[in-house]
């Protein structure tokens, strides 16, 4: 029974030789200690990676063209194509579940030669030709107007929207760069807004040095014409965009006279299949955690059977005398289990309270320090925490179940005779 006296008696032996009890207990506390810590900074390691995919739609890829493998219907190898903006029509009528179909264009390149001026500035910057949805797949904090606009994409308008690090390298500190114009090769274009990446899975620098303009006066512009460069493909998000890759594949090979069987003509980056591999690879990273901090519990553990049979043997004429009392064989077992289950749980949450300390000690070193590169907020769910306190219970129990069961297996008259 859960009594008083039941209490007294636990604590009362446990409390017999506290520095056995202390040197136990802090076997177990290592061990979840250890455990917690590990699952820990596996998350910081999840969350910092991760992190640099930014808000970019996890379930997306990138297409671009490529010079044939193959020959096909009289055309030869090697043969290079470009994407239409008919494409992009044909893609979305043609294949269901897709959530955006963005064509996108580039003129020049971060730090190459110097594209953009204004009055006595200039600067090299990544120039993009864009549909208005792609905000939706790339994500970006707009700090002042608005990013580009079907308006501008039917009017085709010279509009722009630039990046915090084009406002550095063209304006003046304070300076209002709204309703400003800046001239890209040659050409001038309106300052309609201004953004910067919340999160991002590129160079962030380089993103920072990025103007965006509407796709349509991009090809009217810069003699592009009905050319796409590429297309940022996302699917409705209950359909991997893995899944459906293959039929984009097929339509465009149709569509360019390109052999079904060339693989090479048509490049992509999958971002959904490698932002999948990276959560496999931590999956397993949180097993091998799991894993290793078990053992070091399971050390602990051991600890305490042996300690607990240590307290059995000495107890060994307590226990013959309480037999011959009418003790019955349950209520020595359930003794000696709850002290086990006891010093178990005991020293688990003392483990999982420094555990805690420690990582809101991490978690606010990285707070002031800024972000981290590929790591960040390490952190355990509370689902980690009651499986550590389930495995400590379990372990408890096992733990006093041998001493327990060695103690009632004793004769009452052969436990008296022990000195």
């Amino acid at each position: 029974m859960f009594n008083r006296e039941r209490w007294s008696e636990i604590l009362e032996a446990l409390s017999a030789n506290k520095l056995r009890t202390a040197l136990t207990a802090f076997g177990v506390a290592w061990g979840i200690f250890v455990l917690v810590i590990l699952l820990a900074l596996t998350n910081g390691l999840r969350n910092g990676v991760t992190a640099d995919f930014g808000d970019f739609a996890t379930n997306s890829m990138f297409m671009w063209t490529q010079g044939t493998s193959k020959p096909y219907k009289g055309l030869p190898k090697g043969r290079y194509f470009n994407y239409k903006i008919d494409d992009v029509a044909a893609i979305k009528s043609q294949i269901p579940n897709l959530k955006y179909v963005s064509p996108r264009n580039q003129l020049g390149g971060f730090r190459g030669a110097n594209n953009v001026i204004r009055g006595t500035k200039t600067g090299a910057f990544e120039i993009y030709g864009d549909y208005p949805e792609y905000i939706n797949q790339q994500p970006m904090d707009i700090l002042q107007g608005r990013f580009v606009s079907y308006s501008d994409i039917n009017e085709k308008r010279k509009t722009c929207v630039i990046g915090t690090g084009v406002i550095k390298g063209l304006y003046d500190k304070d300076e209002d760069p709204i309703g400003t114009y800046i001239k890209i090769n040659g050409v001038n274009f309106m300052v309609v807004g201004t953004f910067k990446m919340s999160n991002s899975q590129g160079n962030q620098e380089e993103e920072a040095n990025t103007i965006y303009i509407p796709f349509t006066t991009f090809g009217q512009a810069f003699n592009r014409g009905d050319r796409v460069g590429w297309m940022a493909i996302t699917a409705k998000d209950n359909v991997p965009i893995t899944t459906i890759k293959q039929k984009v594949f097929d339509l465009m090979k149709s569509r360019h006279k390109v052999h079904p069987e060339d693989d090479r003509a048509i490049g992509h980056f999958d971002l959904a299949e490698e932002f999948g591999r990276i959560n496999g690879l931590f999956s397993i990273l949180s097993i091998v955690g799991y894993f290793v901090g078990i053992l070091v519990l399971m050390s602990g553990i051991i600890g305490i059977n042996n300690i607990m049979l240590i307290v059995v043997k000495e107890r060994t004429k307590e226990i013959g005398i309480r037999r011959a009392l009418g003790a019955s064989p349950w209520t020595i077992k359930s003794q000696i289990l709850q002290e086990s289950l006891l010093l178990t749980t005991l020293s688990g949450m003392i483990g999982i309270t420094f555990a805690a300390f420690l990582i809101w000690g991490l978690n606010t070193i990285l707070d002031n320090a800024g972000p981290t590169e590929n790591f960040a907020n390490p952190s355990v769910s509370m689902q980690v925490v009651f499986t550590a306190l389930i495995i400590l219970i379990v372990s408890g129990l096992a733990a006093g179940f041998i001493p327990a069961t060695r103690a009632t297996k004793m004769k009452p008259v052969d436990a008296l005779r022990i000195e």
